[in-house]
């Protein structure tokens, strides 16, 4: 009987210390360790067998989209723990600590996976941000992300030097000479996931690529340098369901030491949003409009100068569309939507009035002085694009960048002049072919849409000046640049083969008209002199069809 008694006991106390271990999670420094989180759950994080000389450890966790809670105490407090998608924090050690523990909880009624790792340093490298004043957390490592249609902006509190174990932290704000945290320097990275990919596990991967120094040193890229005395602030150039990592780096010129913040990441669109969130991204109108105008573009891209009135049509209403989308989205508050339907129509508007401009008056130079200035304005934002872009020059002044923008864009209808059918035809194949692209694009994200749209942004936002604007160039960017050369060298090399023995442009249809009429009222010998006026011609066809036909037959008597 006692057996039975104790067994129910003894089944209780293994399935305790069962649940204890489980609810604990030991890590190894610079070992990544996946951790899930169920709700009502703390999970203890637990380092052990500290060595001797490192000052101070940070432990990160990150997740794909949902919060977690990291805390020093079981229970989160405030000041003493930090929720969020991507978070850390960072323990001074004292003398003679070999153990640590940590605490990860769930903040909502819905189970968290993510995954951690803890980074040691010494007392001689910097500690991040330990001078923190705009932040809940005493010493806050983290980098903030906060994100809008135009704009990514990461935050970072500043960082102080390093100490020993027990030793009061350097004073942050008492002198600004070469022995206080002054001389530290602060090195900003960016890291592209993999493009349309937005699982965990290529976030994790991403990562554990770049979750320490030498990671970040050898794949990120390094966008700027920021001295002490600057801002703690960066602007990047939202790229809405592209993921992107972001870390800081803070060294120390004299010790030669460096330390990484927690890194954080953004996709700069939710994963909570049902509509236009990161899983549905690309309205319904947007893949329209664009499908259509790939089409389009792919029928100027090969014969766009042989058929000049749809090409003429073609670039009015892109310019007209373009500029008017800019004018409407600036002055009114109107939705998305109405706003591209009132885009198009207006466009559609633009293209008739250039080809009418065309019919009527016959100057071919004035359309292709239109009509190169959409390959000037491609060639501009091509240039721009490029890391030039991203000069001081041109972020520190709209007037250097628009004017710079402008003369580029001037200068290729200038160039052309003397070549004007080669020049109209380069333009069909250029810019129809990256209309294809623009297409491709809403469907699968590719990098070259940003050419475009990065003028669109600067044209709307007054601040997207201070933004820098990269872009990942990944596989499908490459693939995307070989299909943009290849639409565009076959249709002009097509065009001129084609039209090498016709005249330069089509004549104009109402100049041919008046010729016509002309010709006609003076030339008593052609035929077409005596034909009678349409509404005469018009007037005897209506009294044929209410004349009454006469009997076939012989009506006259036959003489004998």
């Amino acid at each position: 009987m006692s057996r039975w008694m104790w067994s129910p006991l003894l089944f209780f106390f293994v399935c305790e210390v069962q649940a204890q271990v489980e609810n604990r999670v030991t890590f190894l420094p610079g070992t990544f360790q996946n951790v899930n989180v169920s709700r009502n759950e703390t999970v203890e994080a637990v380092v052990s067998r500290i060595p001797p000389d490192v000052a101070f450890i940070t432990l990160q966790f990150h997740t794909l989209y949902r919060n977690a809670t990291l805390s020093y105490t079981r229970v989160p407090d405030q000041g003493r723990s930090l929720t969020a998608v991507d978070s850390g924090l960072l323990s001074a050690l004292q003398p003679s600590q070999v153990l640590l523990f940590l605490f990860l909880s769930s903040p909502s009624e819905e189970s968290v996976a993510g995954t951690g790792v803890i980074l040691s340093y010494s007392s001689t490298e910097p500690v991040p941000g330990a001078c923190n004043i705009e932040f809940s957390l005493d010493v806050d490592p983290n980098v903030y992300i906060s994100y809008n249609l135009y704009e990514t902006t990461i935050r970072f509190a500043p960082a102080n030097l390093g100490y020993e174990r027990g030793q009061a932290p350097p004073d942050c704000d008492t002198s600004t000479g070469t022995g206080t945290r002054w001389r530290l320097e602060y090195d900003v990275y960016q890291y592209f996931l993999p493009e349309n990919d937005l699982s965990e596990s290529s976030l994790f991967s991403g990562f554990q690529a770049v979750a320490d120094i030498r990671g970040m040193m050898a794949s990120g890229r390094r966008v700027m340098t920021l001295k002490s005395t600057d801002k703690s602030t960066m602007v990047f150039s939202s790229i809405p369901g592209q993921g992107v990592i972001y870390s800081v780096i803070v060294r120390d010129p004299v010790l030669n030491t460096s330390t990484s913040y927690v890194p954080a990441h953004t996709y700069a669109c939710s994963f909570a949003s049902t509509l236009d969130g990161c899983l549905t991204l690309g309205k319904i109108s947007t893949k329209v409009f664009f499908t259509i105008s790939g089409l389009a573009g792919l029928f100027v891209c090969f014969f766009g100068h042989r058929f000049f009135k749809c090409e003429l049509f073609c670039m009015g209403f892109s310019f007209a569309a373009f500029f008017f989308f800019v004018l409407i989205t600036r002055t009114t508050q109107l939705d998305y939507d109405i706003r591209l339907a009132v885009s198009a129509v207006v466009g559609v508007v633009g293209g008739v009035l250039l080809v009418m401009s065309w019919w009527r008056f016959g100057s071919v130079m004035a359309c292709v002085v239109v009509v190169g200035l959409m390959l000037g304005f491609l060639v501009a934002s091509i240039v721009l694009f490029t890391p030039l872009g991203d000069l001081d020059v041109f972020r520190d002044s709209d007037v250097v960048f628009w004017v710079t923008f402008c003369c580029v864009m001037v200068s290729v209808p200038l160039f052309f002049v003397r070549w004007p059918r080669e020049g109209n035809i380069i333009t069909c194949g250029v810019v129809g072919g990256y209309a294809v692209v623009l297409a491709v694009n809403a469907y699968i994200y590719t990098s070259l849409s940003y050419i475009t749209l990065n003028i669109l942004k600067r044209f709307l936002n007054n601040n997207f000046s201070a933004v820098f604007t990269d872009a990942p160039f990944q596989t499908i960017d490459y693939a995307m640049i070989t299909v943009w050369a290849v639409l565009g060298v076959c249709g002009v090399v097509l065009q001129l083969y084609r039209e090498r023995s016709r005249p330069f442009f089509p004549p104009s249809p109402y100049l041919m008209w008046l010729q016509e009429r002309e010709r006609r009222k003076t030339n008593v010998l052609d035929p077409s002199h005596h034909v009678p006026s349409l509404p005469g011609r018009l007037v005897e066809r209506a009294r044929q069809l209410v004349r009454r036909r006469e009997p076939a037959g012989e009506h006259t008597p036959l003489l004998l």
